[in-house]
């Protein structure tokens, strides 16, 4: 009988307990968090355990920040020729179109990069028939 007691007594406090009160760190400020998680890294000894526990920190704020765009949205198209300008002419040219989205793309970032492909056909001049004057002995 006093163990069915304290079943009890432990089912009522755990139902009585609000569910969001169990996370409280969520709702709490980023920043008042990440001087938290700050000051106790600070605390740790070992260099390399300090400098991960910061890391952390840092990434866990910065995952809670908005992601802000530029103030100039040509800056992207911008960036995507920039990385055609070092290449020559023929090959500079054929780059631009692959960034203009000409051809097929495949992968991703995530993936390891993106591949793009564009297949240009030139026509060859064909070779000139022989002579048959100069085909005689």
């Amino acid at each position: 009988m006093n163990l069915n007691f304290h079943v009890t007594g432990l089912a009522w406090l755990l139902f009585s307990v609000p569910l969001g009160a169990a996370e409280p760190a969520r709702q709490q400020d980023p920043n008042a968090q990440y001087q938290r998680e700050s000051a106790r890294c600070m605390a740790i000894r070992t260099h390399d355990e300090r400098a991960n526990c910061l890391s952390e920190a840092s990434t866990a704020l910065a995952s809670t920040q908005p992601i802000r765009l530029g103030e100039d949205p040509g800056r992207y198209a911008r960036n995507l020729f920039l990385r055609c300008d070092p290449l020559p002419d023929p090959e500079r040219t054929d780059c631009i179109a692959r960034m203009q989205g000409k051809g097929t793309t495949s992968g991703s970032v995530a993936g390891g990069g993106i591949y793009r492909e564009l297949v240009t056909r030139e026509p060859v001049a064909a070779a000139p028939a022989a002579s048959s004057a100069s085909a005689a002995p």
